[in-house]
Formats: C-alpha cells, sequence, structure tokens
C-alpha cells in the first residue's frame, strides 16, 4: 500500500466522505420528482461514492411500503398525516423529522379546452363532465380536494364526476391529454406543463396547509449517510432547486 494511497485514505476520512459514502433510499412524494432528481444529481457529483436511489409515488402508498418492510432510509411525505401515522408507530428515528417545504393546490384545464370554466364553482356546470381527483385515501392532494371541495360546498354536487388518480402526477396527465375535463394538482405540477391552464387556486383556509415533511426511516442501516442527505436538503444549493421548481421552503 503505497504512502500516497494511504494520504488519499486519511484525507477523505477526516473529510467524512468515507464515513458517510454508501447507497441510500428515499421514499418521496410523486410531486417531487422533477425537484429530487436534480438534487439526487448535484448530491451525488459533490460527495463521491455516495448514492440515491428515489422512490416516487403517492405519500399513503409509500407509507404502506414501509410498514410492510421496504428498506427505505428517507421518507419525504406530501403532507403530515402518512408521517405521523409512521411516527406512531415507532417508524421514524427520533430527532430527525423537519418540516421542509410548502406547496399550494390549483384548478387546472386541458390549454386546448372548449369548456368555459374559470373557477372552483365552476365545476358544477354541466359542461364539466370529469374531474381528476387523487385518491383521498392515499393522495394527499386528493385529501386536499375533498377539503376544499366540502369547505366549498361543492362535494356532493360534483363527486359523481371524480376519476380518481394513482398519484398527482397521473392526474396532471389526463389534464394534459384531455381525458379529463378539469383536475386538482399542485402548483408546482402544473406550472412545469405547457399543456395545462391554472384557472383557480383554493381559497384560503379551504384545506389543510400543504406540508412536507420529511424525516429517517428508524430501521435505515444508513444513519450517517441519511442525516447527511437531509442536512443537504435543508442548504441552500436544494433550497434554490425546490424554488426553481415552485415550492416554499419551511426553512
Amino acid at each position: 500500500m503505497s504512502l500516497k494511497f494511504l494520504e488519499k485514505l486519511l484525507i477523505l476520512f477526516i473529510s467524512g466522505s468515507y464515513l458517510f459514502a454508501g447507497e441510500i433510499t428515499v421514499s418521496a412524494a410523486a410531486s417531487l420528482k422533477n425537484a429530487m432528481e436534480e438534487i439526487k444529481k448535484t448530491y451525488e457529483e459533490e460527495f463521491k461514492g455516495s448514492k440515491i436511489t428515489l422512490n416516487l409515488g403517492a405519500s399513503g402508498a409509500l407509507q404502506q411500503q414501509i410498514e410492510n418492510g421496504a428498506p427505505v432510509d428517507i421518507f419525504i411525505s406530501a403532507a403530515s398525516k402518512q408521517m405521523n401515522d409512521l411516527n406512531k408507530k415507532g417508524y421514524i428515528m427520533g430527532g430527525t423529522e423537519f418540516y421542509l417545504l410548502k406547496n399550494d393546490v390549483v384548478l387546472i384545464i386541458p390549454k386546448k379546452s372548449k369548456v368555459q370554466i374559470n373557477n372552483l364553482n365552476n365545476l358544477l356546470n354541466e359542461s364539466i363532465k370529469s374531474i381528476g381527483i387523487g385518491e383521498p385515501n392515499s393522495v394527499p392532494v386528493g385529501q386536499y380536494a375533498m377539503e376544499i371541495f366540502n369547505k366549498l360546498d361543492l362535494l356532493k354536487s360534483i363527486e359523481k364526476k371524480f376519476i380518481y388518480g394513482k398519484d398527482v402526477k397521473a392526474v396532471l396527465s389526463w389534464v394534459e391529454t384531455g381525458n379529463v375535463d378539469a383536475g386538482i394538482v399542485y402548483k408546482t405540477d402544473a406550472i412545469l406543463s405547457n399543456k395545462v391552464v391554472i384557472v383557480d387556486g383554493a381559497p384560503k383556509g379551504s384545506h389543510s396547509e400543504v406540508i412536507y415533511p420529511c424525516a429517517v426511516i428508524k430501521d435505515t442501516k444508513k444513519i450517517a449517510e441519511s442525516k447527511r442527505f437531509l442536512t443537504y436538503l435543508k442548504g441552500e444549493k436544494s433550497r434554490e432547486i425546490f424554488t426553481k421548481y415552485g415550492f416554499t421552503s419551511f426553512l
């Protein structure tokens, strides 16, 4: 073993790279897809030898995977409910949970839509035959949609029009292709598409605040790497990326 190699190893050890390097799995809400893919890239470039595997999907589905023993190191939910449930059941590592981001909920229609719609109340119109929303039992944006429609006293009149998506990306895709007349999605998803138009936002106080909590899973075998990645998510570079994709930093 050469002296130069030993010196290099010592530098890596002192800098922490040797201690942290490894692969971790991050289960994150589907609405974070674009931002997380970019953050994954910048993180792996900065910390050589580290690898982030992204598992993206509906927060409720990700919660079930964790409860069923899926090898997950970090969980980022699009609502507090899923994180709170996991915490109560003992799946979250104490002292690692924090609120990362905020988002908004909007009503969108296809850009080429011929249907006249200017606000949420227009969903009552007979011309609106189908409304895409996330499955309320597993998709946070679907839960927010139900809260909004309840608050505006629209639910009973329009729920027969609902088409339920497995996650927010599915709902966005349906609106983009014109397979539904309108949909409820996050603002961050809508602004990235040139195939939809935002026609209304959820009135203030009409739904729970859209918060993205994150934490390390208790059974992780990569504690140091997982904690370092959470710290990275709080950092300036990650915040800039989240802001670029329309999120509001909670920090």
